[in-house]
């Protein structure tokens, strides 16, 4: 029996070693010593005695025994050699006795390379074992800033913690995202019972996702399961077995596809084309032959309530707008003061429960709520209000609120006569430079020597600043104010004698982008964008043209003004004007776009620097007020930011 497992094993190694051959590949395992002799600086780490996964041991130190084996470690030599002998003696003991002695291995960049006992990793291999004790010395090469060594260092504070060996990233930040949504406090060490518990997830995902062949995709096992971890969170996750992952994988594998495109969300800057007619259609064919199946029934979640905040009242407008201009095709209801991670998901099955079958989220922290739910129930179409986000699974939606402020920022540049302009921003999330950056461009093009002020609100143990200078009376604030926090302090705004003089104010009107998204979802058109975008996540992000943003100009602004605004927005509508284009500069003199060129969307979302007409800067999490970081580290953990309130 030992034979025939021998030649099995020998057939594999065969395979193995002529695929590599065909493949232009070295077909034979890898040599540390070879490895390390381009490692200029490096030190060693005595590890001790640790369980390794079979899987991470790749190679060999030295190249003594080499060529007996192909690359995954199965035999190459004949069955009638001493070698063979051995592996069949070796085979039958450990098939008897089990393994008695730890092996020694050299670790490098996670992965392990075996110094004495290389029969019997290529045994265990050919068993199918998962792991084995081994005694490790860890090689630890110099820092530098390449991409794979600085995941490896990402790795090494990553092991101080856990302890684990088994998981790894192909991308920066993983890890401690990994840790986070795990929920390991900062800086406290993981008990072996948590690192039990972990190696038991991972062993039972790793057996579903390669049965789904996700050993075929381009990313590791712990990218995927990362992914997995953010849909269903951990606690959930940890109580599953190999068969529920099987099923919860064919769910969201979609979500495992885009993490193999090098651009994973599509951005959809404008409404569809034919989407009128199509629904003027849809809608005279109803008349003819009544359809129910198209009526939606839509639950708005909002994360306070319309009357205390400024984001959910503009939201709450939207809604009623929607009722209004789609009269008995849908109903709606709303969910107020939702808690993130508390309430969310519940009250979202509860909206299924009663029927719904659309549903807004509002707020970006309410995205890995949205996420599950949009997992677990595939028939109900769920939204989350953010930007900037990479999940297939669960479709976002924004507008191009730079647009707007680009406008404002004209009106302040012509108007001022001192040349500086205040601009309150709230937090510092995707998209806030965008708008900061394009009301300085539109100040700037009709007042070159125009410098804006900036100043943040919610920066903790300070007022603001730039509402002590008497020379900045024009100041760019707040979108919009609540009904019961009324103040003139929003938009934009001339500092008069007493109280501000409204000039004009950018305006969100979520109520023509819901109208525009559920005719979509009505007329039948929902899944050409699926089919139109492949695996890439979804974000409708709608500017001026489609009406979703607007600047509203006031009776105290100057006919003249109200002209050069409406020439601009014209412009910007019919694409003549693209705010960020042409030569820009950042604050330390950078150059941040070529004159002839076109700064692309995603960099515009991503934008994290400030023009050098620009005084002021974006400050780190630390320096916010703690209701602030709350929000800003949320958003941040998905990598998705909402500028709110």
């Amino acid at each position: 029996m030992s034979y025939e497992k021998y030649m099995n094993a020998l057939k594999a190694g065969q395979k193995e070693f002529h695929a590599h051959l065909t493949r232009g590949d070295y077909p034979y395992l890898p040599v540390l010593d070879e490895i390390l002799s381009y490692v200029k600086e490096k030190h060693e780490v005595n590890l001790g005695l640790c369980e390794i996964p079979l899987e991470l041991i790749v190679g060999t130190k030295t190249k003594g025994r080499t060529n007996s084996f192909a690359s995954n470690f199965m035999p190459l030599l004949e069955p009638h050699t001493e070698f063979a002998t051995k592996w069949i003696q070796l085979y039958t003991y450990l098939q008897e006795e089990g393994l008695q002695e730890p092996i020694k291995v050299y670790e490098f960049m996670n992965r392990f390379y075996v110094q004495e006992g290389n029969k019997r990793v290529s045994v265990l291999k050919h068993l199918d074992a998962y792991s084995l004790p081994c005694y490790v010395i860890r090689v630890i090469p110099k820092r530098t800033d390449e991409k794979d060594n600085e995941i490896y260092y990402e790795f090494l504070d990553f092991y101080e913690i856990t302890k684990l060996n088994t998981i790894y990233f192909s991308e920066k930040g993983r890890f401690a995202d990994l840790l986070e949504k795990i929920g390991t406090p900062k800086g406290e060490k993981w008990t072996s019972e948590e690192r039990m518990k972990f190696e038991s997830v991972y062993f039972h995902f790793r057996k579903a996702f390669d049965a789904k062949g996700g050993s075929k995709l381009p990313i590791t096992v712990g990218d995927a399961l990362l992914t997995f971890i953010t849909v269903f969170g951990y606690e959930e996750t940890k109580q599953k077995t190999t068969e529920e992952f099987k099923k919860d994988l064919a769910k969201i594998w979609d979500e495992f596809l885009v993490l193999t495109e090098e651009n994973s969300i599509e951005l959809l800057m404008d409404p569809p084309e034919d989407e009128a007619s199509r629904s003027l259609y849809k809608n005279l064919l109803n008349l003819i032959i009544p359809d129910n199946s198209n009526h939606a029934k839509i639950a708005f979640f909002y994360e306070k309530t319309h009357r205390t905040s400024s984001w959910a009242y503009a939201h709450e407008l939207g809604r009623l707008y929607l009722e209004n201009a789609l009269p008995g095709q849908l109903e709606t209801t709303v969910f107020e003061n939702i808690i993130a991670g508390e309430n969310d998901q519940e009250l979202m099955e509860q909206a299924i429960e009663d029927g719904h079958n659309l549903i807004f989220s509002t707020s970006a922290i309410m995205i890995p709520a949205s996420l599950k739910i949009a997992a677990n129930y595939p028939d109900v179409k769920v939204l989350n209000c953010s930007l900037n986000t990479s999940h297939p699974t669960l479709r976002t939606y924004y507008a191009r609120m730079y647009e707007a402020k680009f406008l404002a920022g004209v009106i302040a540049g012509s108007m001022t006569t001192t040349n500086k302009i205040g601009y309150i921003a709230d937090y510092p999330v995707y998209g806030m430079p965008a708008n900061i950056n394009a009301f300085a461009l539109g100040a700037r093009m009709v007042n070159p020597y125009a410098k804006i002020y900036l100043d943040w609100r919610n920066l903790k143990d300070r007022d603001l600043e730039i509402t002590k200078d008497p020379e900045i009376n024009y100041i760019m604030d707040q979108d919009m104010t609540t009904p019961e926090n009324a103040s003139r302090h929003f938009g934009l705004y001339y500092i008069g004698d007493e109280t501000p003089v409204n000039l004009a104010m950018t305006t969100w009107h979520w109520g023509k982008l819901y109208e525009k998204i559920v005719r979509i979802v009505l007329n039948g058109t929902w899944k050409e964008d699926d089919a139109a975008t492949g695996n890439r996540a979804i974000n409708y992000w709608w500017g001026l043209s489609s009406g979703v943003v607007d600047l509203i100009c006031s009776q105290n602004l100057p006919q003249g003004t109200k002209r050069l605004v409406d020439l601009f927005r014209n412009d910007i509508c019919s694409d003549v004007l693209i705010p960020f284009s042409g030569e820009l500069y950042a604050q330390d003199g950078t150059l941040m776009n070529e004159a002839d060129q076109i700064i692309p969307p995603q960099e515009i979302i991503t934008m994290d620097w400030l023009l050098d007409n620009v005084v002021g800067r974006i400050p780190s999490i630390s320096e916010l007020t703690e209701e602030a970081q709350i929000v800003t580290k949320m958003q941040n953990l998905s990598e998705t930011q909402t500028p709110e309130e």
